[in-house]
């Protein structure tokens, strides 16, 4: 019986994995750490990219969807900006945080095409999920996706149109191409010339800019553009206002509310008594020192109202406080007065009516004072009272003031106005167009799939695979309309080669006269961008293509995924 126990032992031995026979399973890892390994983790990656490209699918294009985003606190988003709602959802897995990490740098980077970034990602990665199951290594399929990129860069720089700036009709088109797939579409014309006018306004040349870099404009829009959302009204009252607006009131009832051609000073310091840093205590003996004490507490704010009515301002607006008594000496001085101003809101003032912030009292010069603004008028809107100072002369700041239905609207309007100023900006910046409406991607997609046929080896595939993927803009574009898809993009395709073949027959493929045939967004026809006038900024669409494939590739070489990883 002993020799049997013997003989079970040798033979449940191998089954035992890890170790020595008979010792458990060797544990390097902790118990709780879950691992994908190999071809698992990259098809489940590839699986969660194709979920996040497809809950914004259908907001591609004119013809898009909204998507209502209710948050735990109960509020609601109502969106089609792709960054926007990718922002908002709440995602566990690793790799659709990532994409969703993509949306969010391309919009920091051109404001525009965050939809497509993630839809192209998505397809991008989908078209390799062939070559995986066919076990080709993912740095093989890394590398035609690379050299697919190098390629489609330059099919883009054959394809671009270089625009002036000053053009309005093509620079109206082109915005109305961003505009149109949102939701203030109807009145495009109104947000268009808004989105231009605050550009503009606020484009100057940069002080800063070597003779070689690109950037010679300085657009701030973030900062010198302020959106001021004010519920009620009509969408069509929005305007874009030469000057600015605060909602401050005057801080005295008497001040003057309405002054034409105003002199306005600027200051960032307190017009009030100044409390010592560290506590003090006062012990007074005699009873006139108290009143002494007092007056000279009045007597230091008397000091620093008469330094600023010596150069005869009109309004006089501080970040600080100003005091009651501060408050008396302009009133009687007929001098109009604000308080607590936000320094953003001081530095647009500057910019506006061309004067200079000052720290102190005693440092004020003549150049100091404003004299740009034509205009300052107290306006009661709704329930508030807001101060405009208005037809500013050359202003390089401004305030758009939006008026719409309820604050839902105006958080879409803002997003969608924001969208189309950031495409001005990159067109101020490089006056490149490339057609819209899926004909550049198609244009690429063609010329990878010519190109490919040069491609030796293993490198083809991928290479190829990157131009399928490209078609996926017009494909989409072409679903949300409702027409036939296939037949759509057969035509569209068909189109695009038959320029190419044409080319090949002149014998000359380099001064390839660009095809421009893509897809109406709003009928799903086929026609030629240049007579619809549907034109992207070319920084927009670069910056797609490469995020696109550059996170597509890295996302692909991740071959192993362990959470429950150590907390640091």
């Amino acid at each position: 019986s002993r020799q049997g126990a013997k003989r079970n032992m040798a033979a449940m031995a191998p089954q035992m994995p890890g170790g020595a026979p008979g010792m458990g399973p060797m544990m390097v890892l902790n118990s709780k750490t879950q691992r994908k390994t190999g071809r698992e983790a990259q098809l489940g990656n590839i699986s969660a990219a194709r979920a996040v490209a497809d809950i914004i699918r259908t907001t591609l294009g004119p013809r898009s969807m909204l998507k209502m985003l209710l948050d735990p606190m109960g509020g609601i988003v109502i969106t089609n900006d792709g960054n926007c709602i990718l922002r908002e959802v709440d995602v566990s897995h690793p790799t659709a945080k990532s994409m969703i990490e993509l949306s969010r740098a391309q919009d920091e980077e051109v404001g525009d095409g965050t939809t497509s970034v993630i839809i192209l990602a998505g397809e991008v990665l989908i078209t390799a999920e062939p070559f995986i199951r066919a076990n080709l290594h993912p740095t093989v399929i890394v590398q035609g996706y690379n050299r697919a990129l190098q390629e489609a860069l330059r099919i883009c720089e054959r394809q671009a149109l270089v625009v002036d700036v000053k053009d309005k009709d093509r620079m109206m088109k082109l915005v109305q191409s961003c505009i149109g797939t949102k939701f203030s579409s109807r009145w495009n014309d109104k947000m268009v010339e808004m989105a231009l006018q605050a550009v503009l306004t606020v484009a100057r040349l940069s002080s800063y800019a070597s003779e070689n870099s690109s950037h010679k404009t300085e657009v701030d829009i973030k900062r010198y553009a302020k959106v001021e959302k004010i519920p009620g009204g009509e969408i069509s009252d929005s305007c874009v206002l030469r000057g600015v607006m605060f909602n401050k009131d005057v801080t005295h009832s008497k001040m003057r509310r309405r002054i034409e051609q105003p002199r306005i000073l600027l200051l960032d310091c307190p017009l009030e008594y100044k409390k010592g840093e560290s506590q003090t205590n006062v012990e007074i003996t005699n009873d006139e020192d108290w009143n002494t004490m007092l007056r000279m507490e009045e007597e230091y704010v008397e000091n620093m109202c008469m330094e600023i009515i010596a150069f005869k301002p009109d309004i006089v607006v501080t970040e600080k406080g100003v005091s009651d008594l501060a408050q008396h000496f302009f009133a009687k001085a007929n001098i109009t007065a604000f308080r607590r101003l936000r320094k953003t809101d001081n530095n647009r003032m500057a910019r506006a009516t061309g004067a200079t912030v000052v720290s102190r009292t005693d440092e004020i010069q003549e150049s100091d004072i404003g004299t740009k603004c034509g205009l300052f008028e107290m306006r009661k809107i709704g329930e508030e009272d807001f101060a405009f100072f208005e037809e500013c002369e050359d202003p390089k700041a401004c305030t758009i003031m939006l008026r719409g239905g309820s604050k839902d609207v105006l958080n879409e309007i803002e997003r969608n106005l924001q969208d189309a100023m950031q495409v001005v900006r990159n067109v101020v910046y490089e006056p490149k167009l490339l057609p819209g409406g899926g004909a550049t991607e198609m244009a690429v997609a063609m010329g990878l799939r010519r190109s490919g046929l040069r491609v030796e080896g293993v490198q083809q595939g991928p290479f190829v695979a990157a131009g399928e993927a490209m078609e996926v803009i017009p494909r989409t574009l072409a679903q949300n309309c409702g027409v036939s898809v296939i037949r759509t993009v057969t035509q569209l395709r068909a189109k695009h080669a038959a320029a190419l073949d044409e080319a090949q027959q002149n014998g000359d493929c380099t001064s390839l006269a660009p095809c421009n045939w893509g897809i109406n967004g709003t009928t799903g026809e086929l026609v030629d961008m240049e007579e619809l006038g549907v034109w992207e900024p070319y920084s927009v669409k670069v910056q797609t293509i490469k995020t696109a494939i550059e996170s597509a590739c890295m996302i692909l070489r991740i071959d192993e995924i362990v959470s429950g990883s150590k907390k640091k």
